[in-house]
């Protein structure tokens, strides 16, 4: 099918859901939803046999899905409608939930039903996390499953089934947008666990309205702290890097991020570096349990593999993260481990460098360059560690330099619906190091990275195997997954090891004497000095306009097909 995705942004839902429908066979093109004018104008030129919306923050015009059946995808239950959905679930404690694919009409979300999927809520997620995981599975699920039912609509033999509320299969009702009063945190009487869901449900966007130090601020990324006596409910009592820890009435919580409004920096920033004042003098906590969950390490009972979790919100890596981060692979390093594996975090394996840090700094451009070169210097220090094997277990996604610091590792293995994005030009035209003109060309081949640098596009799990970005994939779902990684980890610690360490080793030294890494390095870092300091200041707009979070003005021509010149629409299009 020739199929037209029209959404507000290119996010992770819309990123798996093209990736997925092109891996079945569909012809796909993007259209951003800026205006309705736009849209036809999309509609007109590539003559979809459908538009589906993955992602919208309005209505679909009525000109289009008058003329183009029109799918919604809703992450609601049956019968739910209004924005908010995903948030009323979580705060509300429902134990299920689900996904609806529903056709476009007038009225938001009322629309006959194509698809629906549901699962069960995840205890203690996030809404981002949610989305992420169990809502883009199903969302995909119930796409593939509404365009099933394409050919059999369009001959007449099957219709969508309408939303009747008399129907006691329809457990979702109509609902009111979620207001800050709703969200709302009573820390003198709220128990942690009430805070800490109503920080969840509005993690991502649009957090929670509170105040930090008397200024008013949103909250997002909330953990459990320790118990605590003593101390005022909703005060700041100490800190852990850059995360703040606030008393309840009954322990504590962790905040990692907020976005202060009042601020010259009006994004999400970590919370230590929003407040950078007033949090200076705070005392650092890192001997309280629970912890602020960032880096961890644990070990396999038999001692032969370490595994170093690394939980960096949003998967972005500034200079603190990468430095502290560098620390813990030398730390692991010394411990009598054969393997070492780098499992990221539940969402996120590494999206690079931490634009937000970058954003907020004196000087954007010192701070790109110190935080390119904490990157580096943690790639280095995988790819100098020759004397075990090293394994990236990707469970979440990964993107621009988080990509090819996996690459630093012996072995790459992904859950099965983790998405990259193996490229940097989309930062404005961004050339990238993280040795990455090493990695990927060993890899794939020289004319293969360089398509794979090119097309600027997101790769499933299984299309980066295919293309040999990585080496295993399995598990549906991050516990799947987790499961699996154990007992691999220890299948490999039984492959004839030692042997494989010696030639790990050998091919090192071999590719050392054939170029040095520090060609590499210094050969990247020229051109990203280039980027930085150059006369060309596109990384500088887009990096800003990406923090900022500015609307689209237009779509990007490697997604929108259509406005490529001399596309020319086949014939037998909705359009033709």
């Amino acid at each position: 099918m020739r199929i037209l995705i029209l959404t507000h942004s290119f996010n992770s839902l819309t990123q798996r859901l093209y990736a997925e429908l092109a891996a079945d066979g569909h012809t796909l093109s993007v259209e951003f939803d800026i205006a309705d004018s736009v849209t036809e104008e999309a509609v007109a030129l590539f003559a979809p046999d459908l538009v589906l919306a993955p992602f919208l923050k309005r209505a679909v015009p009525e000109s289009v899905w008058r003329r183009v059946p029109t799918l919604i995808v809703h992450p609601g239950i049956v019968g739910d409608r209004g924005p908010s959905a995903l948030d009323h679930a979580i705060q509300h404690g429902y134990t299920d939930w689900g996904v609806t694919v529903l056709q476009a009409e007038a009225e938001m979300d009322a629309g006959p039903v194509w698809a629906h999927a549901t699962f069960a809520m995840r205890a203690d997620a996030t809404k981002a996390s949610i989305y992420r995981n169990e809502v883009t599975r199903a969302a995909l699920a119930a796409v593939r499953q509404a365009l099933a039912h394409y050919p059999d609509w369009r001959a007449g033999r099957w219709r969508p089934r309408l939303q009747d509320y008399a129907d006691p299969a329809v457990r979702g009702r109509p609902h009111a947008p979620m207001t800050q009063a709703d969200r709302a945190l009573d820390w003198a009487a709220m128990p942690t666990r009430d805070i800490l869901a109503r920080v969840r449900a509005a993690d991502g966007f649009p957090g929670v309205l509170d105040t930090l130090f008397g200024q008013p601020c949103r909250l997002f990324d909330a953990h459990p702290g320790p118990r605590l006596d003593g101390a005022t409910p909703g005060t700041v009592i100490g800190r852990q890097h850059d995360a703040l820890l606030l008393a309840t009435r009954d322990a504590s919580v962790w905040i990692g991020h907020v976005r202060r409004a009042d601020s010259d920096h009006p994004f999400k920033l970590p919370a230590a570096l929003a407040f950078a004042k007033e949090a200076a003098d705070l005392a650092q906590r890192a001997d309280l349990q629970p912890a602020y969950p960032d880096i961890t390490y644990r070990e396999s009972a038999d001692g032969r593999v370490g595994f170093l979790a690394f939980a960096f919100y949003n998967g972005a890596m500034g200079t603190p993260e990468c430095e502290r981060l560098t620390a813990a692979v030398h730390a692991a390093r010394q411990r009598p481990t054969k393997i070492l594996v780098l499992t990221g975090g539940h969402d996120f394996w590494s999206n690079g460098i931490h634009l937000g840090r970058i954003e907020a700094a004196a000087s954007p451009a010192d701070e790109s360059w110190r935080n390119i070169q904490a990157m580096d210097d943690l790639c280095l220090a995988l790819l100098e560690a020759t004397d075990r094997l090293t394994v990236a277990a990707l469970q979440g996604n990964a993107g621009a330099g988080g990509c090819f610091l996996a690459l630093a590792c012996d072995e790459v293995w992904a859950r099965d619906g983790v998405v990259l994005n193996p490229h940097y030009k989309n930062m404005g035209n961004l050339f990238g190091s993280e040795y990455w003109t090493y990695l990927l060309p060993r890899r794939v081949g020289e004319e293969a990275a360089v398509r794979i640098m090119r097309e600027r596009l997101p790769l499933t799990a299984a299309q980066a195997a295919a293309r040999g970005l990585i080496d295993r994939v399995f598990g549906d779902t991050v516990k799947d997954f987790a499961d699996e990684l154990a007992v691999r980890a220890a299948e490999l610690a039984d492959d004839d090891i030692d042997r494989r360490i010696a030639d790990k080793a050998a091919r090192r030294a071999a590719d050392e004497a054939a170029k040095p890494l520090a060609t590499y390095r210094a050969e990247e870092l020229q051109q990203m000095w280039r980027n930085f300091y150059g006369f060309d200041p596109s990384y500088h707009v887009a990096r800003y306009h990406f923090v900022m979070k500015t609307p689209h003005a237009w779509t990007p021509r490697h997604l929108a097909r259509h406005r490529e010149p001399g596309w020319h629409t086949a014939a037998g299009g909705a359009g033709a």
